[in-house]
């Protein structure tokens, strides 16, 4: 299993493919060769690189895209269920797996 880190300063990489708790193999601008996974990932979605505090800024790109809502553990997933973004208020109404609104009845 593989994740990318986009920048050195990042704290979380992208999976490469869908992640299984387990080890997974970095590549990219890494810090480290890999991490323990401690939950299933989907493609594409994000895996925390270290401990973020709740409220601690989420960096990728070498840039904050977002702030922790609650604390996120090292090996975990990082998405809609766990930060907030701070450049679309609205993505914290989005389900975390389809990304659907939430806050939008469709009849």
């Amino acid at each position: 299993m593989t994740a990318f880190q986009i920048d050195f300063s990042d704290n979380v990489a992208t999976a490469l493919e869908e992640i299984s708790p387990g080890w997974v193999e970095l590549r990219g601008d890494a810090q480290t060769a890999g991490l323990e996974a401690m939950e299933k990932i989907p493609e594409g979605h994000k895996i925390a690189l270290r401990d973020i505090a709740q409220g601690g800024d989420i960096i990728k790109y070498g840039v904050r895209i977002g702030r922790a809502a609650k604390p996120i553990f090292k090996g975990s997933w990082v998405h809609l269920h766990n930060i907030r973004s701070v450049y679309d208020e609205r993505s914290s109404h989005l389900d975390a797996v389809t990304g659907a609104p939430k806050d939008t009845r469709y009849e």
